[in-house]
């Protein structure tokens, strides 16, 4: 019999499969965003370059971590702010997506949707390409050929390969490429605007070049083929986890290292355009707390019979790719509950068999409700559907609140444990990482103990910022946790991975660096540990040899 972790690890390369059929294109063509200019320049780059429609995106200066939309109409330049919660991605207060990438997708494919106040229809024609390589996982913009080629030695296999920018003549780019134990170097010339390997055809982008790299080999002056598989891996051991949140925190140019880290993540989301046809049936609709935050059907968790439907807005995280082998994890990310998909919460509880549920969200944040009251309080009941609650004990912690609930259903008992954990901030995410980590200790020791428990439940409002971002902590130092300090960690993999399960889990760049900070305090108390360890070991043999 397939067991669940083989199921879904098979419906997402199939997914998958089908998805890079549909998306390639849009991957290559919709190159729509600009990191690095301001409003002026955007107005003046729209006038210069663009046409009747042609838009951009690009980071609001006046509110960090928000958007803004360019197009140009009639002439002129409209600028539409797109606000980023952290739950989801709007134009305050239009449509709600778990990533920029299907908003615009969505506005793209639905004109007529988007409008200014006044109800002047404001129409995306034309995506306007953005050159900038920077964003991309292979660009490496200060080092120079004996350096690339001892990363690439040191750190790739063959078929890896890096872009950088060429120090003999400035302007112009090189190709390094690992083919066997050697490294070739191939130079990128930038003329007008336009990139070329030294003749043939022309790009509009470094990235449209290395995209027809990617499909058409090359051979070098010795007769060789040269490939490019795979960009320079993103990899670092987790003892070099201070290193690397020292790299990023410094400044280059106009953006710290996490900001381009986290946006050519942002990037990448456009290759997980895999289908969500059941949460946008006409019967599930009103089950979503966001319209356009909805479920993969490959992943999501299918509530079975007897209950009279199977959709729930939650989808089984797993961790599949090798770097995880011998992990036991699995969640089932959702959203907070909604008064009417309270009963398919609990019977998807009692279905999966999870006995721990982890809430990360307060039921009402800034004015606004992020989950409806789902569980009973201390000495109280709670029926649905044949299912009955009660809440045994209520223990107040520092950070979050522990909460056993007694659940009967079909003459059958078992005990839940809710931790809900209030300790994150309604703007930003902790100042202490240690909060956190220590929340999710709890959450472990309890899942640890009990026999036979089914995937932990996470949530927060829309099941993809905070749920992401504790799932993705879990799993790294869950993995450092086995393996020890020297296993090769990669933050921005991880949240792919978990992102082909659940779109958009990790949304802000503020909850990015929060993942890299969260594993930097744990990988210090974990070596800190190991150290007083080894000191009681020595103590213990010269106690011994006395």
């Amino acid at each position: 019999m397939t067991s669940l972790a083989e199921y879904i690890r098979l419906k997402t390369a199939e997914a998958t499969a089908r998805s890079s059929r549909r998306s390639d294109d849009f991957v290559v063509r919709y190159r729509w965003f600009h990191p690095n200019i301001s409003g002026v320049d955007a107005e003046r780059t729209l006038l210069d370059r663009g046409n009747e429609g042609s838009f951009l995106v690009r980071p609001s200066r006046s509110s960090p971590g928000d958007f803004t939309l360019s197009v140009r109409r009639r002439g002129t330049v409209t600028h539409v702010k797109i606000q980023n919660t952290g739950d989801f991605y709007d134009l305050h207060g239009g449509e709600k997506f778990a990533t920029l990438y299907e908003l615009i997708q969505y506005y793209t494919e639905n004109q007529g949707q988007l409008r200014e106040k006044n109800g002047e229809v404001i129409e995306l024609l034309l995506p306007l390409f953005c050159a900038d390589p920077i964003n991309e996982r292979w660009f490496h913009e200060d080092i120079g050929g004996k350096e690339a080629e001892k990363m690439l030695l040191d750190k790739a296999k063959s078929g890896s390969f890096l872009v950088r920018e060429s120090q003999s003549q400035p302007g112009h780019f090189v190709l390094s490429v690992r083919t066997d134990d050697t490294v070739t170097h191939v130079k990128i010339r930038c003329q007008g605007s336009k990139f070329d390997i030294g003749g043939g055809d022309k790009f509009n982008s470094l990235s449209d070049l290395i995209e027809h790299c990617k499909k058409n080999p090359m051979i070098d002056t010795m007769g060789t083929i040269v490939r490019l598989k795979q960009p320079l891996n993103a990899k670092i051991p987790a003892s070099g986890i201070q290193a690397r949140v020292d790299e990023l925190t410094r400044e280059n140019g106009k953006k710290a290292g996490f900001w381009e880290e986290f946006e050519s993540l942002q990037l990448q989301e456009v290759k997980h355009l895999f289908s969500r046809k059941e949460g946008q049936k006409g019967a599930n609709r009103n089950k979503n707390r966001c319209k356009n935050i909805l479920p993969f059907d490959h992943t999501r968790v299918v509530l079975r019979t007897p209950w009279p439907h199977d959709y729930i807005n939650a989808n089984y995280i797993m961790p599949e790719d090798e770097v995880f082998e011998g992990s036991k994890k699995c969640y089932i990310a959702t959203q907070g509950c909604l008064p009417s998909t309270v009963a398919d919460f609990w019977y998807m509880v009692w279905q999966e068999n999870s006995r721990v549920i982890a809430m990360t969200t307060k039921e009402t944040e800034r004015g606004k409700v992020k989950c409806h009251h789902y569980w009973p309080d201390a000495g109280k009941d709670l029926e649905w559907e044949g299912m009955k609650l009660s809440c045994q004990k209520e223990n107040t912690n520092t950070d979050f609140i522990l909460r056993e609930i007694l659940m009967k259903y079909n003459s059958e008992e078992r005990i839940i444990y809710q931790f809900h954990f209030h300790a994150w901030p309604d703007h930003g995410v902790p100042d202490d990482p240690g909060c956190v980590l220590n929340f999710l200790s709890e959450v472990n020791i309890r899942q640890e103990a009990l026999e036979d428990a089914g995937p932990i439940i996470i949530h927060c409002s829309t099941g993809i910022g905070r749920t992401g971002t504790f799932i993705v902590v879990d799993l790294i130092i869950d993995q450092v946790r086995r393996c020890g300090l020297h296993t090769d960690i990669d933050v921005r993999r991880t949240i792919q991975m978990v992102r082909r399960q659940r779109s958009g889990m990790v949304q802000m760049e503020a909850q990015y660096q929060f993942v890299y900070l969260a594993l930097l305090h744990y990988v210090n108390t974990f070596a800190q540990r190991l150290q007083a360890q080894q000191k009681c070991l020595e103590v213990g043999r010269e106690y011994k040899n006395l």
